[in-house]
């Protein structure tokens, strides 16, 4: 499913809303339990055409996840969004 309302400047990001990225995490999140595990966000990379997925996951997690337990919460999306920013090439914005 792609993402709807996103754009594509002249420096290749994707642009979407916060809550267009949370949507699309949500997605990904197989077992419904409102976090995202490596496994679903490599997964989300790999779909979207990324590559190195497993790579890149393990990054953001160990990046965006504050509490250490292994899963993005509800609470590290905005970390993840800067991850996304610097190594995904998603650039998250107000609408």
């Amino acid at each position: 499913m792609a993402i709807k309302n996103r754009s594509f400047p002249s420096d290749g990001c994707t642009v979407m809303s916060l809550e267009q990225f949370k949507q699309w995490l949500k997605m990904y999140d197989s077992d419904r339990d409102g976090r995202i595990s490596k496994a679903e966000l490599s997964r989300a990379i790999r779909t979207a055409g990324g590559w190195f997925s497993k790579h890149k996951c393990n990054e953001a997690v160990g990046s965006a996840d504050v509490n250490r337990n292994g899963f993005i919460d509800e609470d590290e999306i905005e970390e993840l969004v800067e991850f996304a920013r610097k190594r995904l090439r998603v650039r998250v914005v107000a609408f």
